[in-house]
């Protein structure tokens, strides 16, 4: 069981050019992605996460259970559902603003326990920012490595919902021990400031930095550096692309049995760039549709 922990929330897509142009809401918070594509590539998942009782909250989780996510570990509340509003720019990249003001997600209790079988815990983007549902999601991260639990993080920077720069740059260097895994884009490493190298001698067994259409490359704490160039699509928007590199990589480390720091060590040269590959080839199906659309494991297969 792979667990994804942290927000589920509505953005509202553009539908034509011009600041009024029509608003399509479609199911996503980058979390939330992350467990539709586990659910899609096949990986069992459960989704942990505090969920809106309105007709936004009652949609989301229809999809989870859709796509096979136990939804278990989702609490429920009153408060309205968060809503992204998304620009998409010409190359497809998008940027969002928020309403999270009394949402529900924010609300987020740390459970006593894990659900049964857990393996991984995936964490990120808004809900280790927002209080005071962000302590809680960081006692649960913080729980789960001191209990032997593989920790997945994907900060995926929104620099709009940040106050305090400084104060959360040290926050996340916090997390790091904690961390086994560490996936971020190159905007977000360079946002945070720091390198590879210097996040791994804090905590995690590998840093993945993805880099657009240019690839994705995996560093590892005894030195290995590995590359993957990106797959090349014609690109309608790169919602949840991120979300499905996250997802594509903890599917390909579970079906290796490689979710612990020591079998991440061993992945080697041939292991790591399979898995990379694997990682793009998802994400580039992702953006080659409108919303966050990741791929079923049959479009991958071969």
């Amino acid at each position: 069981m792979i667990v994804v922990a942290g927000e589920a929330l509505i953005d509202l897509v553009p539908q034509g050019t011009g600041p009024l142009a029509a608003l399509q809401p479609a199911l996503g918070g980058g979390p939330y992605n992350t467990a539709v594509a586990l659910g899609r590539l096949g990986s069992p998942a459960a989704f942990c996460s505090r969920v809106s009782s309105d007709a936004f909250g009652e949609a989301l989780l229809d999809r989870l259970r859709e796509t096979g996510v136990g939804v278990s570990s989702v609490q429920r509340g009153t408060e309205p559902t968060t809503l992204a509003v998304a620009t998409v720019g010409a190359d497809g990249s998008a940027a969002y603003s928020f309403y999270v003001d009394g949402t529900a997600d924010r609300l987020f209790e740390a459970p006593a326990a894990l659900p049964s079988g857990t393996r991984a815990v995936s964490f990120g983007t808004c809900s280790l920012v927002l209080e005071p549902g962000a302590s809680a999601y960081e006692e649960l991260m913080r729980r789960a490595a001191a209990q032997g639990v593989f920790t997945a993080l994907d900060p995926n920077i929104r620099a709009g919902l940040i106050p305090d720069a400084d104060a959360y740059r040290a926050r996340f260097k916090s997390w790091l021990p904690s961390v086994s895994l560490l996936k971020l884009s190159a905007e977000d490493a360079e946002w945070l400031g720091g390198t590879p190298r210097e996040w791994l001698t804090a905590g995690p067994a590998a840093v993945v930095i993805t880099r657009g259409g240019e690839g994705l490359t995996a560093y590892t704490g005894d030195g290995g550096e590995y590359a993957v160039p990106g797959e090349r699509v014609e690109v309608v928007d790169t919602i949840g692309a991120g979300d499905t590199v996250n997802a594509a990589l903890l599917h390909g480390l579970a079906v290796r049995d490689a979710l612990s720091a020591r079998a991440l060590a061993e992945l080697g040269p041939g292991g790591w760039t399979e898995l990379l590959g694997f990682a793009a080839r998802a994400a580039a199906i992702t953006c080659s549709r409108a919303g966050a659309e990741p791929p079923y494991a049959h479009e991958l297969e071969g």
